[in-house]
């Protein structure tokens, strides 16, 4: 009886002394793995600040996402940019972070998760989203590196102090970079299609003009016309002369029938749908083909632009024109005339 209780006391201190193992293993995870479960959270909404799926900010997201893996990152874009192997442009893989500069703010400003074959995802202002890393015309001047964030790290940061006037446009001081219009001014501003005022404002909900339109539409179309101007409103000498001339040629921007251009009269949203129809062909990039769920309750099939401005809202790459009713006859806005044109050129 005494043997067989030291033997049992023998055992037990054999099995105490054997090191614990959880049954829960953690794996490292794969680079596909990474890609697949950040584009769960496409179209989640945007919050300044934000952590959780109710609402990210791009570095939030960027750390939920790798959380799940138990990969530990910083809280900050310009931190996360600090660890991790650097990737150059050509070796990018599934899963890599994909890092952005000059934002709404100077230096490292922006982060994304690179998911193959040029496009990445992130938290924008208008939510998580795709993009091409290579010919959006708003991110892709913007590439600053990437990194490949492949084990457990652990870094001390400071906690992060958000500030209030951290949310405007450094570009813009009357700008929110939560403006669905946004990375369309930036992106519009960025490549000299339209700028600000002498007092570093955008005015993004003032009016535009039929002069200035023809204006900033040509400065990225670059066409120059075969005569001089012959509209009784514009004079040769006119600061938007040669631009008029050039999209009146072209067939973009015609004038009334009275010998005018309307040069100061104030472009409607029906119009704006229908140079940006003429200059970038809007219904050509659709194929024609137009959802129910891209149509207006305000705009007949009967009315002459319905579908050029349905073609629009198909194309939005902003959530400018995400709405049930268009307004045919309202003024278009700075911001309004600025999403035409950025889902116009983005849009393949």
């Amino acid at each position: 009886m005494r043997k067989r209780l030291i033997q049992t006391l023998l055992a037990v201190f054999l099995i105490s002394s054997i090191p614990f193992i959880s049954s829960t293993k953690v794996s490292a995870a794969t680079p596909d793995e990474i890609a697949t479960f950040a584009e769960k959270f496409y179209g989640t909404p945007y919050k300044f600040g934000g952590t959780t799926p109710s609402g990210f900010d791009c570095s939030g997201y960027i750390q939920y996402v790798f959380n799940n893996f138990n990969i530990s990152v910083p809280r900050t874009s310009e931190d996360q940019f600090k660890v991790g192997t650097s990737i150059s442009k050509e070796n990018l893989k599934p899963g890599d972070l994909v890092f952005f500069a000059n934002t709404y703010k100077k230096g490292i400003s922006h982060t994304g998760i690179y998911l193959g074959n040029n496009k990445f995802i992130s938290a924008k202002s208008r939510g998580v989203l795709k993009a091409n890393l290579k010919t959006d015309p708003y991110w892709a001047p913007k590439y600053a590196g990437a990194k490949r964030v492949t084990t457990n790290i652990k870094v001390a940061f400071d906690p992060v102090q958000v500030k209030q006037d951290e949310q405007m446009s450094e570009v813009f001081k009357d700008l929110s970079v939560k403006h669905p219009a946004y990375e369309a001014i930036i992106a519009l501003h960025e490549i000299g299609v339209i700028n600000g005022y002498e007092d570093s404002t955008f005015k993004p909900e003032r009016s535009i003009t039929r002069g200035q339109a023809a204006a900033m539409i040509n400065r990225k179309l670059k066409l120059k016309a075969s005569t001089q101007v012959t509209f009784t409103d514009v004079k040769p000498n006119h600061q938007y002369a040669a631009d008029i001339a050039a999209l009146n040629e072209a067939g973009i921007f015609q004038g009334y029938e009275t010998g005018e251009f309307g040069i100061n009269d104030k472009l409607t949203r029906a119009h704006l749908a229908a140079i940006v129809d003429r200059a970038f062909d809007l219904q050509g990039k659709i194929g024609g083909e137009v959802q129910v769920a891209s149509k207006y309750t305000d705009v007949p099939s009967s009315h002459w632009a319905a579908d050029v401005i349905h073609a629009l809202k198909t194309l939005d790459q902003t959530t400018v024109f995400q709405t049930t009713e268009f307004n045919i006859g309202k003024e278009a806005t700075r911001a309004e005339f600025s999403a035409a044109i950025y889902s116009a050129i983005s849009a393949k």
